[in-house]
């Protein structure tokens, strides 16, 4: 699949994937679309690409006025920047996101100040969002369900990648949108890559809502990078791993620089290896990343173990 296009979820009725073509990189950035009684798309990309994902969602069957819901899975602008363009496209459709992600979504002015500040120069991938109207947006919380007619989508919390993050589950087809939750499963590598960034990452947090996606247990797993893959419970432990090998090297590395900075530099360097988005990419990424452990290093005493389990 390329950027633009779309293609069933393998083992999911009626639910498709849209390439986004997010940072230049095929398949980054993943939206879905779920063709149910009452249709909803499940994030919504930069917003930068949003006349393809029109596209797509009409290509599917999907008119104007039949689009029921738009479902950010947490407010960050690679997932909800195209919120208000969907909101203002689809007449009928309400909006709904993570309580703490609404303020952002009904005024996005602080959102796109930080968004700015913390991606550089990749804002030229983005679009400037528009705002979401108050009167078509509500918060969800964990326990509430989306209803679709002939199905339903129970929200998670999660807020280890941010306290506006969720993940959804939908039973019947036992599939879980984990969005940020289990991080980004990269295709090529067959891995889990972590993702990490500021203000408010948080480690622990974000293994509690590793263990969540472990107790349901689904069939799917549909990321909010890179697309869909069969679910394996290995994969879970290998990203609980990978998110505390993670954090414990960015520690050892300020202990060993006692600089900010130069640990940033240090990465970014390291980066220029990584084969499976481009360089660019891959160093603004791991920047990123860098910078959201630093962070949450300043708030912590100790790094919780991974926990992964026999295997």
């Amino acid at each position: 699949m390329r950027a633009g296009e779309f293609e069933p979820v393998r083992g999911v009725e009626d639910l498709y994937v849209h390439d986004t073509g997010m940072f230049a990189t095929d398949e980054y950035g993943a939206v879905y679309v779920y063709d149910a009684e009452r249709p909803i798309v499940i994030d919504t990309g930069t917003g930068a690409n949003r006349e393809a994902l029109f596209e797509s969602i009409e290509a599917i069957g999907i008119d104007r006025d039949e689009l029921a819901w738009i479902l950010p899975t947490h407010a960050h602008l690679d997932h909800a920047g195209g919120a208000g363009y969907l909101a203002e496209r689809y007449p009928n459709a309400e909006v709904r996101v993570p309580e703490e992600g609404v303020r952002h979504l009904v005024d996005p002015e602080a959102l796109v100040a930080g968004t700015k500040s913390a991606v550089e120069g990749q804002w030229t991938y983005y679009a400037e969002p528009e705002p979401v109207p108050e009167d078509r947006i509500a918060g969800v919380a964990g326990g509430d369900r989306i209803d679709l007619g002939d199905r339903e989508l129970i929200v998670h919390d999660a807020p280890g990648h941010a306290p506006h993050h969720a993940v959804y589950h939908e039973p019947e087809a036992d599939v879980v949108f984990t969005a940020d939750a289990a991080g980004i499963y990269v295709p090529e590598v067959d891995d889990v890559v972590p993702t990490t960034p500021p203000p408010q990452f948080d480690l622990e947090q974000c293994l509690e809502d590793l263990r969540l996606i472990e107790r349901l247990g689904p069939d799917t797993l549909c990321f909010g990078h890179f697309g869909p893959r069969s679910y394996e419970s290995t994969l879970i432990g290998e990203a609980k791993r990978a998110y505390v090998e993670w954090v414990e090297a960015v520690r050892q590395k300020r202990a060993e620089l006692d600089d900010d900075n130069a640990v940033v530099e240090h990465f970014e360097a390291a980066s220029r290896n990584v084969d499976y988005w481009t360089r660019e990419r891959a160093r603004a990424n791991t920047g990123l990343n860098v910078r959201g452990v630093l962070t949450y290093l300043d708030h912590v005493d100790e790094i919780p173990a991974a926990d992964v389990g026999e295997e």
